[in-house]
């Protein structure tokens, strides 16, 4: 089983540097997040030790039991937050991706401590519009994303999006080009922040992602394989 882990791994970074070359982007411009949530601490670990730093988890306990046993990896948060969950969110993970909020921000702003290093937050965007979907549309963005901005004990560093399926690789790079276009319009109103960052694309459609500039894409069945939700 770990060589499957493994050859999945350098498949889906194959698929990256390739994506990357036909964007003529750099290969090292886009960063490969592992979203390993309902997996085990014994996949988390092979890959790890095969130069994997950044994992994403969506159950908070889940989470927890593992940064507690790998503790110097980097811990992406990617699930939907519950205000009562915002304290080991901000105690325990170096990334947010999932803030769709002001008062989410607020929260994880408070309880980050000021030990620690300002805890680096996305903005969910809700690209598609779709009802069903969390996140802020992409007006309220523009309206909410100075407010986050001046918190403290944060760094906004810019935006994720989920967004419909879509078949075609035409299809997909829709919303992923309007995702590009407000991070620009993002960056032209705040010039004094850092925002860098666009978390877009999973197994399905990375390349599409890459294309539009995604700097994160976050896959886990191309790398982990399918999911038992059972598990959880």
């Amino acid at each position: 089983m770990s060589d499957s882990i493994i050859t999945r791994y350098e498949n889906v970074k194959h698929r990256i540097n390739q994506a990357c070359l036909n964007a003529k982007r750099a290969p090292e411009s886009v960063h490969l997040l592992a979203v390993s949530k309902t997996k085990p601490i014994e996949d988390i670990k092979q890959l790890a030790e095969h130069g994997q730093v950044a994992f994403g988890e969506n159950y908070l306990q889940e989470a927890l039991s593992k940064i507690e046993v790998l503790p110097n990896l980097e811990w992406h948060f990617i699930g939907p937050i519950q205000s009562n969950k915002t304290k080991p969110i901000a105690e325990n993970f170096q990334w947010v991706h999932s803030v769709d909020r002001l008062k989410i921000a607020q929260r994880l702003s408070m309880q980050r401590p000021e030990a620690l290093p300002p805890l680096n937050i996305l903005l969910e965007i809700n690209i598609s519009e779709a009802p069903s979907k969390a996140g802020f549309t992409p007006k309220e963005l523009l309206e909410i994303a100075p407010q986050i901005a001046q918190l403290p004990n944060l760094q906004l560093r810019g935006l994720m999006a989920i967004p419909q399926p879509a078949a075609s690789l035409e299809e997909q790079r829709k919303p992923f080009t309007e995702m590009h276009q407000l991070l620009s319009k993002l960056q032209d109103s705040l010039p004094n922040q850092n925002l860098d960052t666009l978390s877009m694309g999973m197994s399905g459609d990375l390349e599409a992602a890459i294309y539009e500039g995604a700097s994160i894409v976050r896959i886990g069945t191309d790398i982990f394989g399918a999911r038992d939700y059972s598990q959880k």
